[in-house]
């Protein structure tokens, strides 16, 4: 799921909080795929071929499946307009989340309706972050296919080694009949999900991140949801004044700017992890060109950050969470290696304690 940026007065836990931001452009990047314009004009997604109008057979074998792939294309090729709220480390925060698809375009906007007001708005590929608080806009790219919301579990072959799913109980969520689906972790290394899917629109008007033990540690859950068939431009514009703020872009590094580099990556990976993505980026807060390398099981990922260059706030070591988020930071070579996922902290502690560099090619 992703949360709000969350930036500190250190600079360096500003900068852990930049690569969260970066982190989830890594994940997006790692899950887009094409996503069928199937949706109806009513704002629901069509049920499965062979279930009843509005849901699914819940006693079919793929049941479970069908139900997570018709919430998927919901999440991406709706329109809708909600307030859900976010709760995680006993502190709740509501926000609103505005998504339209028009014309092959995705606009998407998330603000927070406590505290400072913070806000995310994406346009195609754009995504700009307003931090009111810090008097910042953080502007970078992500791929078309990403969500505010998140993107959520999609499985094949493989992914059902290590997780497995089944169906819960029907209930009703704010007034609407909801099914939920049952996501277990098979190992210690990554989280399990409760899915609670609209019969209606393929929505999940609940959701709950789980650690091994079953415990919740994050949970989203929607107070309101529309699926309007048009959302005009007005609504996808900051309420925020960002007169005097700093602009901070994060972009990629141009093809004739890099230098050789020692080429980064993991010796060992926990089971059913591999590489999906590898780029290099200038991210602000950073002292030169950082490589981002992304490792997937096809559902959790770890993204992990090497730095070219040391400086003096480095005292960032060992690990943290922010959330539901883990992080884990070691110094490689002379080298600030830092690992950043929704995963529990052993993940990204072993991915990056394997990691090393592999010698540039002359």
């Amino acid at each position: 799921m992703r949360r709000m940026p969350i930036t500190r007065s250190s600079d360096r836990l500003t900068w852990l909080a930049l690569l969260l931001a970066a982190a989830a452009v890594g994940t997006a990047a790692a899950a887009a795929e094409a996503v069928p314009a199937n949706a109806s004009p009513s704002g629901a997604m069509p049920a499965p071929h062979g279930a009843a109008s509005g849901g699914t057979d819940s006693t079919k074998p793929d049941a479970p499946q069908k139900l997570l792939d018709r919430m998927n294309e919901a999440l991406t090729s709706l329109n809708y307009d909600g307030v859900f709220s976010h709760a995680q480390n006993g502190e709740i925060e509501t926000l609103r989340i505005i998504h339209r698809v028009a014309g092959g375009k995705v606009m998407e906007r998330l603000v927070s309706l406590d505290g400072s007001g913070r806000e995310f708005i994406r346009t195609g590929s754009e995504l700009a972050c307003y931090l009111p608080d810090e008097r910042r806009v953080l502007v970078e790219q992500q791929p078309q296919k990403s969500l505010l919301l998140g993107n959520l579990p999609r499985f094949d072959a493989n992914t059902r080694r290590f997780y497995e799913i089944q169906m819960g109980q029907r209930t009703r969520l704010i007034g609407r009949r909801a099914q939920l689906v049952l996501v277990t972790a098979r190992d210690q290394y990554r989280y399990g999900y409760r899915l609670w899917i609209d019969a209606a629109t393929g929505m999940p008007l609940k959701t709950q991140l789980c650690d091994g033990r079953g415990r919740v540690i994050e949970q989203v859950v929607f107070a309101s949801l529309e699926t309007p068939r048009a959302i005009p431009d007005s609504a996808f514009k900051p309420d925020i004044s960002t007169a005097g703020f700093e602009w901070m872009r994060q972009v990629p590094m141009p093809g004739n700017a890099r230098a050789p580099f020692a080429a980064w990556y993991a010796l060992r990976l926990p089971p059913g992890f591999h590489m999906s993505v590898r780029t290099e980026q200038v991210i602000p807060g950073a002292g030169g060109p950082v490589e981002h390398i992304v490792y997937t099981d096809g559902i959790a990922s770890v993204s992990v950050f090497v730095e070219s260059h040391m400086h003096p706030d480095h005292a960032l070591s060992g690990g943290t969470q922010l959330g539901s988020s883990s992080a884990y930071a070691t110094i490689v070579d002379g080298h600030p290696v830092t690992a950043v996922g929704e995963v529990p902290p052993v993940t990204v502690r072993f991915i990056a304690s394997s990691v090393k560099a592999r010698p540039p090619a002359h």
